[in-house]
């Protein structure tokens, strides 16, 4: 803080955050995480609610949850989180990162959560009704939510508000989180939404695909294949005039789903995890100014009997990138790894690190592999703490150290019910991989399980993953 006479929220740059060079509530050590926990689709009717999650090993509440924020309403699925403001509000020493942002992805409202008053006691401070989505956007479904050097806050949608595919976006003004219309411009946008990442020095925003709401929100039908209901593109935004320009395919069903820009402001490159087609791609900016993509991994699919395909995906849920760009990390929800690449050379990602931890492959399961290009046999099921881990590793996030990487195993509640019936009934868990940053390799950390079907109004599905000084996947440098 020497460095800085008027500091906004967060850092002066990725490096510095590795670091932890800001304040004590803003350091390399997480003390406390928030996560979203899902009712909706278990049988169990209460409220979705934010769970506060001690994380500090000198706790006496170490891997408890301490404090619960039950939402006003039911059946809200909440999904992803983004705060009011981050990193790309450094140098404005007005702002505060004081208000986590809590789109509802099937009810469409958004809550706007006071984490200020109280760190460990999160309280609702608004609720932006579904109606004013609706009426004032025309969008519905809203997804990722990230904070803009402007002190705005920007929302991307799945759909419009009777489900059909529509990538808009939602504005928010940063002050009162009144709805104030919508981002986009012009009368193109993408067929359908989901995730989005931006870099004002190079004057673009990326968004990906899923699917079409109405299609995908009641459980994956492979009916829906082949008939242009799930995402293909990663779709190129003028940032400055908010247009849409560009479209780049990354093949049918693809289902692109989580982007990243590497965290370099400077960086003119980044990754998207497709989860149908269980494949990695590079985009970049090219010589002539345009934008394209290259696949730089494929996980190969598993020949397997007992399932509801004859080809298991690993289904690739969440990447993230080490905030010194040198690692990039995915999960594989129906495999059951997650994996750590070194990504020194951005178009050659190296294998440095996997373990398994569930999946739908594991021995003595319903499932049998007939044909397996990668393993010689089976995984055995997890156990940790004597549990034996339902579902498969979905959310990710990454110690702002880069040293600890915390894993939760709940997708989306219609298609967890799907997948994984187990999950439902003993709810998911969350865990804490440790990460060699010399070498690469992970290892779970065998002392630490936050168990969510020991929740006390019965098992929970959790979700995403928070830091209350900003993470690998909140935070924009500009």
């Amino acid at each position: 803080a020497e460095k800085c006479g008027a500091c906004g929220p967060g850092f002066a740059s990725p490096l510095d955050a590795m670091k932890g060079n800001v304040s004590v509530l803003e350091g390399p050590r997480e003390e406390i995480v928030y996560v979203p926990c899902i009712y909706r689709n278990t049988g169990i009717e209460k409220p979705d609610f934010l769970a506060t999650v001690d994380v500090n090993p000198k706790s006496p509440h170490y891997c408890q949850v301490i404090h619960r924020l039950p939402m006003p309403n039911l059946g809200d699925e909440l999904h992803h989180s983004g705060w009011n403001t981050c990193s790309s509000c450094f140098g404005d020493a007005t702002k505060k990162r004081n208000r986590l942002i809590l789109p509802s992805f099937i009810s469409s409202r958004i809550y706007v959560v006071d984490v200020g008053t109280d760190l460990r006691a999160p309280r609702l401070f608004k609720v932006v009704n579904s109606e004013d989505v609706f009426w004032k956007c025309d969008l519905g479904y809203p997804h990722t939510s990230h904070c803009l050097g402007s002190g705005e806050i920007m929302i991307s949608t799945l759909g419009d508000p009777a489900g059909s595919g529509k990538g808009g976006f939602i504005l928010l003004d940063g002050e009162t989180f009144e709805i104030k219309g919508n981002w986009e411009k012009g009368d193109k946008i993408p067929p359908m939404g989901y995730d989005f990442w931006y870099q004002p020095r190079h004057n673009v925003l990326i968004s990906t695909e899923w699917g079409i709401p109405k299609c995908l929100g009641y459980g994956f039908d492979p009916n829906d294949l082949k008939k242009g209901r799930y995402g293909r593109c990663i779709n190129v935004w003028d940032w400055t005039t908010h247009t849409y320009v560009q479209a780049i395919d990354v093949g049918e069903d693809a289902a692109p789903l989580e982007i990243r820009f590497l965290h370099n402001p400077a960086a003119a490159e980044g990754y998207v995890g497709c989860t149908i087609s269980s494949a990695i791609h590079r985009f970049y900016k090219t010589e002539q100014g345009d934008w394209a993509a290259e696949k730089v991994i494929q996980v190969p699919s598993k020949k397997v009997e007992g399932w509801l395909l004859p080809d298991m995906p690993g289904f690739i849920t969440d990447i993230l990138i080490s905030l010194d760009d040198r690692f990039l990390y995915f999960s594989n929800w129906l495999h059951g790894d997650i994996r750590q690449y070194d990504i020194s050379d951005t178009r050659k990602p190296k294998l440095v690190g996997q373990v398994f931890v569930g999946g739908s492959i594991t021995k003595g399961g319903p499932v049998t592999v007939c044909r397996d290009e990668e393993l010689q046999s089976q995984p055995d099921p997890f156990f940790i703490k004597g549990k034996k881990v339902p579902g498969g590793p979905q959310m990710i996030q990454l110690s702002l150290d880069g040293k600890r990487l915390y894993v939760t195993t709940s997708l989306y509640s219609a298609w967890d019910r799907q997948f994984y019936p187990d999950l439902i009934k003993d709810g998911s868990v969350m865990l804490q991989l440790d990460v060699d940053t010399e070498q690469g390799g992970l290892t779970v950390n065998e002392s630490f399980l936050v168990d969510f079907g020991k929740e006390p109004d019965g098992p929970c599905l959790a979700h995403e993953i928070r830091y209350p000084g900003g993470d690998c996947t909140s935070d924009i440098w500009v």
